[in-house]
């Protein structure tokens, strides 16, 4: 299926802590010289205006970045400099999705796989992020894709995965395809986007990566409301397996934050090791 339209949800809370932990995870790849890979699953149409129709339709980014100060989050502070970058004065015009915001740290010697199915998500993807020597977009599945380049030329990659889950055989696919590209490539950063919509799915993923025999992998969840079946996404949250040494530590005194700020209730979040070293 292809109906889903990120540009509806663009800069939701869910982007929030999806972004927060890309930048966190960029950030950690950038402290080495080497070049490195990133990889984009699912990348939408890269960059949204918030005047656009479509953001303005549901308005999520009101319960999203628009109620982040970042005076009050100096932690995350090149997160904030990423979306500045796209923006040209203080207010907020545009917002940048994964591939615009990885493209905002990417030096010359790293490299950018960028993979949307959708034919207009992925017309405006090309135009919004451009193809160089750099970057590489491709109207293919980004699943597929990801299996087809790992492993990295470089052994040093951050695999973001995050579709829209559409179709309920997705959760499933998606740890079944992560498995078999850790296969391949057990050093990649892979960082796994999911929505909190029925809790039983997401403890199904969890037990799926438990069984895997895959490594160090940690999870962050942010939510605005309680689990509740038939209210729609009430959580967010990322698998993140090989992740930075720093980043439970950080995201441990982040969370509590963002879910007091976003939903009034500092407890609405998770940072735990899903599976040790």
């Amino acid at each position: 299926m292809l109906s889903y339209r990120h540009s509806f949800h663009a800069g939701n809370f869910a982007d929030v802590i999806k972004h927060i932990v890309q930048v966190e995870i960029l950030e950690h790849l950038l402290k080495k010289d080497k070049p490195f890979e990133y990889i984009d699953t699912h990348s939408g149409a890269g960059l949204f205006s918030i005047k656009s129709d479509d953001m303005q339709k549901l308005q999520e980014y009101n319960n999203g970045i628009a109620k982040l100060d970042s005076n009050n989050f100096p932690e995350i502070s090149s997160y904030f400099e990423a979306i500045q970058a796209y923006n040209g004065s203080k207010r907020l015009e545009f917002y940048p999705g994964s591939p615009a915001i990885a493209k905002h740290f990417l030096r010359t010697h790293d490299r950018a796989w960028l993979y949307e199915l959708h034919p207009q998500d992925f017309k405006h993807l090309t135009s919004n992020i451009g193809q160089n020597r750099k970057v590489k977009i491709a109207q293919e599945d980004g699943l597929k894709g990801m299996n087809s380049i790992v492993p990295t030329k470089s052994r040093r990659a951050l695999i973001l995965i995050d579709p829209s889950y559409e179709v309920k055989a997705e959760y499933e696919l998606v740890i079944e395809s992560v498995i078999k590209a850790y296969g391949k490539f057990s050093t990649g950063v892979y960082a796994i986007w999911y929505p909190v919509v029925e809790r039983n799915t997401i403890n199904m993923m969890e037990r799926k990566l438990k069984n895997s025999g895959i490594k160090n992998i940690q999870q962050f969840e942010l939510g605005i409301a309680s689990d509740s079946s038939g209210r729609g996404m009430t959580s967010s949250g990322m698998f993140v397996i090989n992740p930075p040494w720093t980043i439970k530590s950080k995201m441990s005194s982040l969370l509590p934050k963002l879910a007091q700020t976003l939903a009034g209730n500092a407890e609405l979040f998770k940072c735990i090791t899903l599976v040790e070293e």
